[in-house]
């Protein structure tokens, strides 16, 4: 899945990071969400997983997006 299918639903340029690169939530046309973070170390995910931090104002920017 190409970056340009998803919907991006922070970083639009209201919060800290603007239009730049930085943690992001994008919503896929299924419904589900693709999240760019840091990387966390937090635990060993199982195979084919990943961690990703992000701060709580990129998830409350999210939910604001949806009407949550």
């Amino acid at each position: 899945m190409a970056r340009e299918e998803l919907i991006r639903l922070t970083g639009n340029g209201s919060g800290e990071c603007g239009q730049g690169d930085c943690p992001n939530v994008y919503r896929t046309e299924r419904g589900s969400f693709v999240v760019q973070g840091d990387v966390s170390r937090a635990f060993t995910p199982p195979d084919g997983e990943g961690l990703v931090e992000l701060p709580e104002n990129v998830l409350r920017e999210a939910f604001r997006a949806l009407g949550w």
